[in-house]
């Protein structure tokens, strides 16, 4: 679902995504309150959420949409460096975000991603937003860390670095699926729903 106030750039994101035979737009919403009933009506498997937008905002769609359906993945739709509420999407739930002048290319590859059930954050985009997140919002560290591995603590510090599956097992000389099964495990002893919640976590507690 394609959720933005502009007409314009939500008949743009429906062309682009019109030619990739594994993604379809089951639907549009041109405000906040729209995207909750059209998330309800159609369950999709993505959201593209613009944050800024009238009647019901961005977050609070997202709070809303994720509270009925805890399997959707949202990805906020920003402009970069003035959207004071991706740091705030971020903590709710959202699984990241993509700039609306990110290659075609960046976009597809986010949406599988999430879709995949990865939480997606370009490395750079990562530690810029997340850390500036951070320093307005400090909280003591969960007990739940205390339950981490050494190689869970490891796997986590290379996780908020912004490496891929694939990365931190060649980085740690472990498989992607030994990676998988410690995020896994990272994520449930934590009570987290993805990556980008970790490191939200992670970089609050200043843990790294």
């Amino acid at each position: 679902m394609v959720a933005d106030d502009q007409v314009m750039v939500r008949a743009g994101f429906r062309m682009l995504l019109a030619g990739e035979t594994d993604i379809e737009v089951v639907a549009e919403a041109g405000t906040g309150a729209e995207a909750v009933a059209q998330a309800r009506r159609h369950r999709p498997d993505v959201v593209l959420m613009d944050i800024r937008m009238p009647v019901l905002d961005g977050l609070a769609a997202t709070q809303q949409i994720l509270a009925e359906n805890s399997a959707a993945r949202v990805l906020i739709l920003t402009t970069f460096d003035l959207d004071e509420y991706v740091y705030e999407a971020l903590r709710v739930g959202a699984s990241g975000f993509v700039l609306k002048d990110d290659p075609v290319e960046q976009l597809l590859a986010a949406i599988r991603a999430v879709a995949a059930g990865d939480a997606l954050l370009s490395p750079a985009v990562t530690q810029r937003v997340i850390s500036a997140f951070a320093r307005r919002s400090h909280r003591p560290a969960p007990p739940e860390l205390a339950e981490l591995t050494a190689r869970e603590l490891e796997v986590l510090r290379l996780i908020c670095r912004g490496l891929s599956n694939a990365e931190i097992g060649a980085e740690l000389w472990i498989s992607e699926t030994t990676v998988k099964t410690h995020v896994t495990h990272i994520l449930t002893k934590l009570r987290l729903r993805d990556r980008v919640q970790a490191v939200v976590l992670a970089y609050e507690a200043d843990l790294f």
